[in-house]
């Protein structure tokens, strides 16, 4: 064949190529114009979050401003609060939540296991790390590290704990100090301190259940939400309070020097708020909207920047998170354990294993008589 018959078989392939390539888009972009049109039709989404509502609404107001005529009728709930309002209302068929977004992992992938999630695929959703995604209906939208907490001004710079054996040892040097001051989750109040402790318990069961019999023989306090440990630790009530979910311990300490945050350099759980679409969903174009608008890069940014840490999409890198908690993750990301989305975390929902972990917590944090 001739150079001239070459160029035109190659011209001709590449016109075939581009057509092609504008019909698909074309196809990709028609069905998201008929979704966000019909997510404007919709008019709104219904989340239900254990997300302070002071923390996520910039990114509501986001949404909102890049979505004109879609409102986000956003409902804020303690976690357990939440589980068990999303299982009354959908035992009645009267569920209202189009998005559920918690923190406490293992009663959002029950409740997907259960079957109240329909599937969501997006680029959103496929830029997301393993860890973060099941069966495609359960997705991870945030990156958060467990912390330990401290009141600066009661605990000498030397003996902050930068581990759990060294939190250990300092419960039993320093008895006097502690004693009726130090706190964590009620794990028989708090879907996230159940979620924490059953995940420390399974990480490293010797030294969490030491840990736990220490501060138990102390006169631990156990809380329902991470804001009530923060408000005592800072007003001196309490030295330290332990594996305190981190967003809200690090958002908190930028603007109250008294608190310290540690991230135990041994291990460091780290959670993600677990987000899916009700298989009811009323608004089901709007709630995917949302649900994209929460994992896209904009999202993350701002979730990051407000939440004080990183996202958990890795080719976001460190947008909108600050300075120090960039460098959180370079020194510390040899410790850090993302616990991943999947049916390892419906252990602790057989009622008979809950019952069991809860009793076994109850006689070790027994303070001394």
């Amino acid at each position: 064949m001739s150079e001239g018959g070459w160029h035109l078989v190659g011209w001709r392939a590449l016109r075939v190529c581009v057509l092609a390539c504008t019909a698909v888009a074309a196809a990709h972009a028609e069905p998201m114009a008929d979704r966000l049109q019909q997510a404007r039709q919709e008019g709104m989404v219904v989340v239900y979050a254990a997300t302070d509502l002071d923390v996520v609404k910039p990114v509501v107001d986001d949404f909102e401003a890049l979505h004109p005529g879609i409102r986000v009728e956003y409902h804020d709930m303690h976690s357990a609060e939440l589980y068990g309002r999303v299982l009354d209302e959908a035992g009645r068929g009267a569920l209202a939540a189009d998005v559920v977004w918690s923190s406490a992992m293992d009663l959002q992938v029950k409740l997907v296991n259960d079957g109240l999630a329909q599937p969501h695929r997006s680029a959103e959703t496929a830029a997301l790390p393993g860890w973060a995604v099941w069966k495609d209906e359960a997705f991870g939208t945030t990156y958060e590290p467990a912390a330990i907490v401290y009141n600066k001004r009661l605990l000498d710079a030397e003996q902050v704990p930068d581990s759990h054996a060294e939190l250990i040892a300092l419960l039993e040097e320093q008895p006097a100090r502690l004693r009726g001051r130090i706190a964590t989750y009620d794990p028989a109040r708090s879907g996230l301190g159940l979620l924490l402790h059953s995940q420390d318990a399974q990480a490293n069961p010797i030294v969490f259940w030491q840990l736990a019999r220490g501060m138990g023989q102390l006169g631990l306090e156990q809380h329902a939400s991470s804001g009530d440990m923060l408000d005592r630790v800072a007003a001196g009530k309490l030295v330290l309070a332990y594996n305190v979910l981190g967003s809200y311990a690090s958002k908190r300490a930028q603007r109250d020097p008294v608190l310290g945050v540690i991230w135990p350099q041994d291990y460091t759980l780290v959670l993600s708020r677990v987000a899916f679409i009700t298989r009811a969903a009323r608004h089901p174009a709007a709630a995917r909207l949302w649900l994209d608008h929460l994992l896209s890069t904009r999202g993350q940014a701002l979730l990051a920047s407000h939440l004080g840490l990183l996202p958990v999409r890795g080719d976001a890198g460190t947008a909108g998170a600050d300075s120090a908690a960039a460098l959180l993750h370079q020194n510390l990301q040899h410790a850090f354990r993302p616990i991943r989305i999947g049916s390892g975390l419906l252990a602790y929902q057989d009622q008979a294993k809950k019952q069991g972990f809860l009793r076994q917590w109850e006689a070790a944090t027994r303070p001394l008589p």
